[in-house]
C-alpha cells in the first residue's frame, strides 16, 4: 500500500518532469479538482441510490468512476502539495472540529446540517 506522502512525490516528480510547476497555481488546480469532480458526479448523476451503491461490481460503470475518484485523488494531492498543506493532518484536523459540531448526541442518524456562526474550535 502506498503512502500519501508517496503519492504526493511521485505526483510532484510527475509534473517537474513535463516542467509543468508554471501551470499549477492553486487557482488552477483547485478549478481542475473541479472539473474532476464534475466528471466524477457525471458517472452517478442519474443513478439510484441503490445503483450508486453498487456502481463498482458493474463493469463498465466501476473502472469510469475508480479513474474519476483516481483524478480527483491527484488533483487534490498536487493542490496541497502546491500550497504547502499537510494532506492527512488537514482532515484529521476537520474530522475533529466536525466532531465537535456533530456530536453523537446532536447528529446520530440525522443529515442535518448545523447553521449558525459556529467558530472552529468553539
Amino acid at each position: 500500500m502506498s503512502s500519501i506522502a508517496e503519492l504526493t512525490e511521485r505526483v510532484r516528480a510527475f509534473a517537474e518532469e513535463r516542467d509543468w510547476e508554471r501551470f499549477h497555481t492553486p487557482k488552477n488546480l483547485a478549478m481542475a479538482l473541479a472539473g474532476e469532480v464534475g466528471e466524477l458526479l457525471a458517472e452517478l448523476q442519474w443513478l439510484t441510490p441503490e445503483q450508486s451503491a453498487a456502481v463498482m461490481r458493474d463493469e463498465e460503470l466501476g473502472p469510469r468512476v475508480r479513474a474519476e475518484i483516481g483524478d480527483v485523488t491527484i488533483y487534490l494531492t498536487r493542490l496541497a502539495d502546491v500550497l504547502g498543506i499537510d494532506l492527512v493532518q488537514a482532515a484529521l484536523d476537520k474530522l475533529e472540529d466536525s466532531g465537535r459540531r456533530y456530536t453523537v448526541e446532536s447528529a446520530r442518524g440525522s443529515a442535518s446540517k448545523i447553521s449558525g456562526d459556529y467558530a472552529p474550535g468553539s
